[in-house]
């Protein structure tokens, strides 16, 4: 007997393990991995590897591959500054995390980060995915190699978006091989990922690829704030947007910098060597990809027509602002948030600004409300008051004053309801500055607001819309309306 039981348990031990689900796509089949109801399959390519002489260059079908292929673990993130070690060229990769079932509406995911950081596998879906929504997350190329411009190169400033747009042709091939149905495609993104979607909101080359779109804490409008160094107080703005001429100035700048005359000496260079050259590429526009700057198009109604859901945090700029404090060491006084004021926007105007957002006993916290509110919250309901002209918006504020801190917050006050906290209300966050927030981060009160949030996110994607009809405020004691124009002082910005 004692014999039959230690065969019992060697049997068991050296047992194969149990194979992951399987599907096949337009590429070739790929083996991923099951959790409770919900299957991920990651590291799929949508593109070949952008190197070599496909370095700037439109994204390439993927070769197809024989056999099964192994889809347990995401592929690189694309090459950036913050990863050097960890990240790579060869990177268009997507994960898929998808429920039992067919038929499934489907989200595409952007990640932020500045169009310079992150990547598709910063989050895990898989909350969401168990609430009947299959979900892909993308890489898409970033900062010089995503956004690089150069006179005679065709592309310049859009791989990046054209990145998008070949992973959002994958889908629509793929979906249903996942369960998805790709008559019902939600493009989605926060930060710089949500400005990206509104600009695929212009795009042609994105038409009939997705239904309705989320941008959280981004938008057409959104800038990006920039702070002083070196003990020097500065508050300044940056678009995402300039016209491709501009990026191609940047370009040939960093080529005679490197000695190149042309476009294939600068390939033939490392990938270490072009990521500190990085700063001053972003999208551009006047070129096939984005043939206007965005702001405009969407004023005059020259977009895709799809059902929106728009909105912000509360205290968006508690995690920007910090910068300005940082090189410091301290708190900001009254006198360098007047002077920053004054340089910003001229004696004139900077009183105004001070009238309305007075130093008092925080400095920085007037700043904080001040970028909040015209960095994030006014462009974010500008831009959907624009959009809510031609098609239907739907718009919320996330004002959890005790969310969790992302660990890139070293501020000088409670982070509140900063840029980027609401990830972990709708998400798990896998890596990144919000790594390991998971529900049991959040207390039972908090739980019960991430799961309202879940619900109509995953109801949208659904549907198209959403059960409240002015802003909806997300909070742990109160869910309801708020009038974001007036809270942040819109109109004031608007003058």
């Amino acid at each position: 007997m004692r014999l039959l039981l230690v065969l019992a348990i060697l049997t068991a031990t050296v047992a194969p393990a149990r194979p992951g689900p399987e599907v096949t796509t337009d590429g070739g089949t790929v083996r991923g991995s099951r959790t409770g109801q919900v299957e991920s399959y990651r590291g799929i390519p949508y593109a070949q590897a952008p190197v070599g002489a496909l370095r700037w260059h439109p994204p390439l079908p993927a070769r197809p591959w024989s056999g099964v292929r192994d889809a347990t673990a995401s592929g690189s993130p694309c090459a950036q500054t913050i990863l050097p070690t960890g990240s790579a060229e060869d990177c268009l990769y997507l994960d898929v995390t998808t429920p039992r079932g067919t038929g499934r509406p489907v989200l595409v995911w952007l990640h932020g980060g500045g169009n310079t950081m992150g990547s598709g596998a910063d989050i895990d879906p898989a909350r969401l995915a168990a609430r009947g929504v299959v979900v892909v997350t993308i890489n898409y190329r970033l900062g010089v190699f995503g956004f690089f411009g150069h006179p005679g190169l065709a592309g310049s400033g859009t791989f990046g978006l054209q990145d998008q747009q070949a992973a959002l042709r994958w889908v629509r091939a793929n979906a249903a091989a996942f369960g998805g149905d790709p008559r019902v495609v939600t493009l989605a993104g926060q930060s710089a990922g949500a400005v990206d979607v509104c600009g695929q909101l212009t795009s042609p080359g994105a038409a009939g690829l997705f239904h309705r779109v989320i941008m959280q804490s981004g938008s057409c409008r959104t800038g990006q704030p920039t702070y002083g160094a070196d003990g020097e107080v500065r508050v300044g703005v940056g678009g995402f947007w300039a016209p491709v001429a501009d990026r191609e100035r940047s370009g040939a700048a960093v080529a005679a910098e490197l000695g190149c005359g042309d476009v294939d000496c600068l390939r033939g260079r490392s990938t270490e060597e072009l990521l500190r050259h990085e700063a001053g590429f972003g999208p551009a526009y006047g070129t096939p990809t984005l043939p206007e700057n965005p702001v405009t198009a969407v004023a005059a109604g020259r977009v895709h027509r799809v059902p929106v859901l728009s909105g912000n945090t509360r205290d968006e700029a508690r995690l920007t602002t910090m910068y300005a404090e940082l090189p410091l060491g301290r708190t900001l006084t009254a006198q360098e948030y007047a002077e920053a004021l004054r340089v910003a926007f001229g004696a004139d105007r900077a009183a105004a600004v001070l009238r309305e957002y007075p130093a008092g006993a925080d400095a920085g916290a007037a700043l904080s409300a001040l970028d909040t509110d015209r960095v994030f919250a006014c462009p974010q309901l500008r831009t959907g008051r624009d959009l809510a002209r031609f098609t239907p918006v739907h718009a919320y504020e996330f004002a959890d004053p005790d969310a969790p801190t992302s660990s890139m917050y070293f501020g000088q006050r409670p982070a509140g309801a900063s840029h980027g906290s609401e990830l972990a209300y709708v998400f798990d966050l896998r890596v990144g500055p919000y790594a390991g927030l998971t529900p049991t981060s959040l207390t039972p009160r908090q739980r019960a607001l991430s799961d309202t949030m879940i619900d109509n996110w995953a109801g949208f994607v659904r549907t198209g819309t959403v059960p409240w009809r002015s802003v909806r405020s997300y909070a742990p004691d109160r869910i309801g309306s708020v009038d974001g124009w007036t809270a942040h002082r819109c109109s004031f910005w608007s003058d």
